[in-house]
């Protein structure tokens, strides 16, 4: 192969390699959100429960706090792409087994598809760093743009795409079938490219270090689990807390809207920006300030600033997210060691953010007012810039 062919053919690898992390990364929300809207209806369909209802959503949650770090340790040294096609075809049969119509395989299906985009957000980043090494602060960016673009078109198309398809709920949480069989078929084209080209002659890296001796990769797990509790806590209580100010049910809605529209292009900026750096502990900075601003104005100024606060919110949520998964691959010597410290750091993160809504809601049976519960979010923003600006450091997880 010639010096143009070997070129050419890197270009066209470089462009399914990114393919493929934005097909994969359109799976990891978007059957979570999709259920929300038509919640009501497949509960009243199937006869649930007010608790069978609330599992729909929070199995997935409990399969990503309990799983992450047991897929890590499966992934890491394994071929990358293979993972992700094997998380696939969980995600695949799950959301398939969702549909069928009872409650059992509702459930399963539920269980099912928390594992498969649980496998999906552990092992991408790996996957960024093993295959785009030279982009991670963008790649990173745009999986997670990817994921939250999904997110809310999931959610705010959930009940119209039943209606269109004619199937109600099934249609609803059904579709996203289709995003599945089109990133299964572009990861075995990667894999049909590199053999054809033979352009995959690295053996998968192994990795016997135990991440959690390192301080540093502590640091990265704590400030993921704290920035998740401010979205959860916010997501979760944020609507009540406005009709308690006074604002009109339907009008909260908007103010989440505005919330996560305004944290997408600080999710793309944010790891590109911090790529660029020797470390990223102004960006730390700046994040906690524009966070704490915003907790602020929702804590004292009632409904006057209600939208501006959103939009600062999602900005610094929107880069303290992007910039936690941006570690991932930073702040570890091999793409195996990216994997282990995903799966350490969501595992932990998650169980961390579990109990955000549930504190923030138990401070405010003690307070009327909703200020305990801001003040806790208060406390959590100061936790932030202190992991943060030591998670920021520049050094790898493997030294410290």
């Amino acid at each position: 192969m010639d010096r143009e062919q070997v070129h050419n053919s890197s270009r066209v690898l470089f462009l399914i390699n990114v393919l493929v992390v934005l097909w994969v990364s359109s799976n990891l929300r978007s059957p979570i959100t999709s259920v929300g809207p038509v919640l009501t209806e497949i509960s009243q369909a199937l006869d649930l429960s007010n608790f069978q209802s609330s599992l729909l959503t929070s199995i997935p949650l409990l399969m990503f706090a309990a799983c992450s770090i047991v897929i890590s340790r499966i992934a890491a040294g394994r071929n990358i792409s293979y993972i992700l096609l094997m998380g696939l075809f969980i995600l695949g049969a799950g959301t398939l087994l969702r549909i069928y119509g009872n409650v059992f395989t509702l459930l399963s299906g539920s269980v099912l598809v928390g594992l498969g985009i649980c496998i999906g957000n552990v092992v991408t980043p790996g996957y960024i760093k093993s295959n785009l090494p030279d982009h991670i602060g963008s790649m990173t960016g745009l999986f997670a743009v990817a994921m939250n673009l999904t997110a809310a078109f999931a959610s705010g198309f959930s009940i119209h795409i039943g209606q269109w398809t004619s199937l109600g709920w099934r249609g609803s949480i059904g579709i996203w079938i289709f995003l599945v069989a089109i990133s299964a078929i572009m990861i075995l084209v990667e894999q049909g490219f590199k053999k054809r080209k033979t352009l995959s002659t690295l053996q998968p890296e192994r990795s016997t270090f135990n991440l959690f001796r390192s301080r540093q990769a502590w640091q990265i797990s704590i400030f993921m689990g704290l920035q998740s509790v401010i979205y959860y806590s916010i997501v979760s209580w944020l609507p009540a807390v406005l009709v308690h100010y006074g604002m009109p049910e339907a009008e909260t809605g908007w103010v989440l809207f505005t919330f996560q529209i305004a944290s997408l292009p600080l999710t793309f900026i944010g790891p590109v920006i911090a790529n660029r750096m020797k470390d990223q502990r102004s960006l730390i900075i700046f994040i906690t300030v524009v966070m704490m601003s915003s907790v602020l104005l929702f804590a004292f100024a009632g409904l006057k600033y209600a939208y501006a606060a959103a939009v600062l919110l999602g900005i610094s949520n929107g880069m303290s997210f992007s910039l936690s998964l941006f570690f991932f691959s930073i702040r570890t010597r091999s793409s195996a060691n990216a994997i282990k410290l995903s799966g350490m750091a969501q595992s932990i993160g998650y169980f961390i953010a579990a109990f955000g809504p549930a504190v923030f809601g138990a401070l405010h049976d003690a307070d009327a007012s909703w200020k305990s519960s801001f003040y806790f979010l208060i406390l959590i923003v100061i936790s932030l810039l202190y992991f943060g600006l030591n998670a920021a450091k520049n050094r790898f997880v493997e030294d410290h």
